[in-house]
């Protein structure tokens, strides 16, 4: 989704809504260039938290490896309560 700075201007509490309930982020075109993104702090955490956890080519690798095996294998799939309770937490 994208609008004009001028629309975000008028429109806001409508857009901040919209990237919030939707969880999608917004791109806002300037006429001068150097466009912005609106989006949810919580979507920005989950991203930064991905870069970072990806920077290192060694832990995006384990990452990486760690998921083929998961989707290999058949789990039993478990609630937050369970898994807690299966590791003695």
């Amino acid at each position: 989704m994208e609008t004009t700075l001028s629309k975000l201007r008028s429109n806001l509490k409508r857009y901040a809504d919209q990237a919030m309930s939707q969880r999608i982020p917004i791109r806002v075109r300037r006429r001068s260039g150097g466009d912005l993104i609106l989006m949810s702090a919580d979507e920005y955490d989950s991203l930064a938290e991905t870069a970072h956890l990806v920077a290192s080519p060694r832990n995006a690798a384990r990452l990486l490896a760690a998921l083929a095996r998961a989707r290999k294998t058949k789990g039993t799939p478990m609630t937050v309560e369970e898994l807690r309770a299966a590791c003695g937490l």
